[in-house]
Formats: structure tokens, sequence, C-alpha cells
């Protein structure tokens, strides 16, 4: 089939979003010998993406609605910028149909699938429908296009507390909401939609009877310039905290060959009956050693790093590879492509886990990542970096690779305990928290494991008087008063120098 493959030549490419995943694309770009342009907001002209890009286009201000989610100003930029072609990256326009479709009416080529696919697998419900169509096992829910609140609140009854809604537009945990009773239907399924008409443009909800003891299982999948759909394995994503990952792993601990062998053709045959070009991912939940199709991804993914790491891969080149026509995988087959070792991924926030949760902004201090075998790091902002409030306040993402999950485990927790990051409150404490806990250790956490275990904030630990002394001594670095107690509550709102800021 590659010799009717059409070639297309891409030599300066947009990014249509911000933070680590820019800098990502713009690392692949470089070892294409692609320029780079990167469509940027008013804010993030202070981000190691901003630095790293050959040039730059603001798109508009902070609001997203203004920028990163204006489709015509991201099309407008690239035009401007010279680019022949537009990475979304993930989040934001990635999984927006309409986004595709105006991109190729400008003469861009978006790195991704189809509008036809997106609109096929990127929107929920649709998705859910050709699932039913080619029989692949689906949650008892409701996909319909009655949208009015008290039609919603008796199908959630009908299928029996407690259910979930979500966006039908997109994913990324926005729009979901669990409903336990009745009673909570009308308040959380309004909540639900107004967050997803935020979030994707699109009020529509869909319901689904609510697995309170699943796993959260997700398959790689790429369909490259040939038409050829594999899968490139399978990923552990049941740590999630309101329905964001925290933590992921490649691949899972919980599935037997078979499982991995039923699962991974289910994947691949949705992606190949919508005829699918590129990264994607679909979305498992895995109860009682049944399996249900939960969604498609139909955009790269924030954990395509460990699947990386396990398989010898680049996700983000291959893209870029297939959306100039040319083909990628075609000397591997699932015999031969296999993975070797163990690979975690842990999200790092600018949050407060002391706190529970709350974002920390503010100016970033020193950043080290302690580098060294099978550690990767990728991050979006450095010393002298501003976290501001207006977006995820994710700083990086840490990856370790191993030869078995228990190595992986420790080394994850040394490699936190080691990185420095001055200015901001971050949840390593948290991660490691998590990392250590038997349930996780053994394999067995569900998607609940959060809210089980860590409904409370953590407790801050007490300081040395080292600690104390370095605290303050950085304090008065940076302005602040000398007098004032790192254990205060003063310093717990003005100073970053706080209990456990080593990681430890």
């Amino acid at each position: 089939m590659a010799e009717h493959l059409k070639s297309k030549s891409i030599t300066r490419l947009a990014i249509a979003n911000r933070g680590e995943v820019a800098v990502r694309i713009i690392r692949a770009c470089e070892e294409l010998g692609i320029e780079t342009v990167l469509l940027h907001s008013e804010p993030d002209t202070g981000t190691r993406a901003y630095r790293m890009a050959t040039k730059k286009i603001c798109i508009g201000p902070a609001p997203t609605s203004e920028s990163y989610l204006n489709i015509q100003a991201n099309i407008q930029g690239a035009i401007a910028g010279g680019a022949q072609a537009v990475h979304p990256g993930f989040g934001f326009l990635s999984e927006n149909a309409d986004f595709a479709e105006a991109c190729e009416k400008a003469g861009l080529i978006f790195v991704g699938p189809s509008a036809k696919s997106i609109r096929i697998l990127g929107d929920k419900v649709s998705c859910k429908e050709l699932a039913k169509r080619l029989g692949l096992p689906l949650v008892p829910g409701y996909e319909g296009e009655n949208q009015e609140v008290d039609h919603l609140s008796q199908v959630a009854e009908k299928i029996g507390f407690p259910v979930i809604v979500k966006a039908a537009a997109g994913g990324g945990g926005r729009g979901m909401k669990v409903l336990n009773s009745r009673a909570e239907c009308r308040e959380l399924i309004e909540s639900a939609q107004r967050e997803s008409l935020s979030a994707f443009g699109s009020s529509k909800v869909f319901i689904e009877k609510y697995l309170n003891r699943a796993k959260h299982i997700e398959f790689q999948v790429f369909g490259d310039a040939t038409g050829r759909v594999i899968h490139l394995y399978d990923r552990e994503c049941s740590v999630q905290r309101r329905h964001q990952k925290i933590i992921e792993e490649a691949t899972s601990p919980s599935l037997t060959p078979e499982l991995r062998r039923k699962m991974g053709e289910v994947a691949v045959q949705i992606a190949q009956a919508a005829q699918y070009k590129g990264a994607g991912t679909v979305e498992f939940l895995l109860q009682d050693d049944e399996f249900y199709l939960l969604e498609v991804n139909t955009r790269l993914q924030v954990e395509h790093p460990v699947t990386e790491e396990v398989l010898g891969v680049d996700l983000v080149k291959a893209q870029i590879m297939t959306a100039m026509g040319e083909p990628v995988f075609t000397d591997v087959n699932s015999l031969t492509l296999s993975p070797r070792g163990h690979s975690i991924e842990c999200r790092l926030y600018a949050e407060n886990p002391y706190l529970g949760g709350v974002p920390s902004t503010g100016l970033l201090g020193l950043v080290e990542f302690p580098e060294g075998p099978g550690r990767r790091f990728e991050y979006g902002f450095e010393e002298g970096d501003t976290i501001t409030s207006y977006y995820d306040p994710m700083i990086s993402k840490v990856i370790v690779w191993d030869e078995t999950r228990l190595r992986a485990i420790q080394k994850m927790i040394r490699v936190l305990k080691d990185t420095v990051i001055f200015g901001v409150h971050t949840n390593i404490p948290y991660l490691i928290e998590i990392l250590s806990h038997p349930e996780f250790i053994s394999g067995t956490m569900t998607t609940r494991f959060i809210e089980k275990n860590f409904s409370n904030p953590l407790s801050a630990p007490d300081l040395s008087a080292l600690e104390k002394a370095a605290g303050l001594a950085a304090l008065a670095k940076i302005g602040g008063s000398a007098s004032v107690s790192v254990n205060s509550s003063a310093a717990t709102e003005k100073s970053p120098w706080q209990a456990a800021w080593r990681g430890i």
C-alpha cells in the first residue's frame, strides 16, 4: 500500500497548545528538521515552549475562549507564522472536528485523525452508537437527544443509582458527575452541562451506570498512512482524583494475557471501523474480569510517554510522519512489538497537598530534576517562570522505567524525593504517599482508590530546626519578613518555603 501514499511536505509546524506538551512537540520537530510556530496566549510568554519555538504568534488574551479554544485565531496564527501543519497536542481543540475541518479548508495539515473520524469517535454518544453496531461490550446507559434535566433524572433512576453523567463532546474528567440519588440529579446534571459547555462548547451529556469497583485500562492505538491500525498495548490509569488521572503505568498489572488480547482486539476493531489515522486511545472499565468500552480519545494522551518507554517508539514523531503521508510501524506486528520492563508516570502539579490540592501559583525559584538511567522529565516551566491561575497547574511529568514494576515504583519514589522545586507548593508528598500505599504496590487499586484512601488533605510534617532556618533564609531572600514563623498561618499564605518543600 505504501506506493500509493501521498507525501506532504512539512517544513514548519504550528503548535496549538501550551506547557509540557508544546515542548514535547517542539523536540519531535527538531529531530525531524521541522521549524515550529508556537500559538500562545498573552500570559504564556514566560514558558519553556516560548523560548524553544522557532517562531511565536500571540493568538489572544488569557481566557481560553479567546485564545486556545478560538479556532479562527489559531488558524490565522498558523498561516501568519508560515506553517503548513498544525499539531493540537491534547486538551483544548485536539478533539474538535470543526477545528480539524477548518485547518483542512485553510490548506493546513491537521496532525491527527480526520474530522470525520473525530466526529465518529470523539463524540462519546456517536462512539457508543458505533460500538453497539459492532457488538462491542458497553456499560448500560443513555445517549439520547433529550437533554431536559427532568428526563435525564428519570433515566438515571431507571438505570439505577449510582450513575455517572459525562460530557458528550470531550473527556479529561470535565463535565463528569456521579449521581447517588434522585435528590442530587438536578443540581449535578445542570452543573455537568455548564461545565461541558464551558470546556467543549456543547452542553450535551450522557449517562452511564457507575461501576464502583472498576479499574481504568486504556489501549494505545495507531493508524498510519497505509491505513493499517495496530495497538501498542495497554496502560493502567486507575489512580484518579475527581476523574483526573494522577499516576499512569504501562503495562497494566491487572490484565491476564487473554484479557489483554481481547481488549486489544476490541480497541483495533473500533479504530478500524472509523478509518482512524494517527495516535488515539481506547478506554475501558474492567470489573470482575469483565471489560466495557468507555470512550475513545482521538488525540495524543498526557500519559503517552509510558507506552513509548516500554515499547521504544516515538508517538509524536509517528503522528507527524503520518500527517506527511509516510508509513510508520510497517516492519512490526503484534508478535514482534512487545513491551519490555515497566514504566510509571506521575503528574507533578503546583498545588498544596496539605490544603487538599489547592492550586499554588507564583514565581518558580530553583528547579532541579535528578537525571539518571530510566528517568525522563517533560516540563513546560523552568526557574524564573511564573505558574499562573489561568490554566492547569501542571509543572511537569516525571517518567521512570525499570525492569520490574516494583523496581519502577522504588525508582519513582527516589526520583520524587530528589526533585527540587522552589517557589510554589507541589503535590510531590502526595504522590509519594500514593506510590507507597499497599494497594498501589499490589496493583489492586480501583478508580475509587483516592476517594477511599486519600479523601482528606495530607498532614503537614513538622520542620526540623535546619529546615526552618533554610525556609526563613529563603523567605528573606525573596523579600519576606524574617520575623514570620515558617509554621505560622501567615507563612502558609505568603511563603512557598513551607514544610516538605523538598518532597519528603
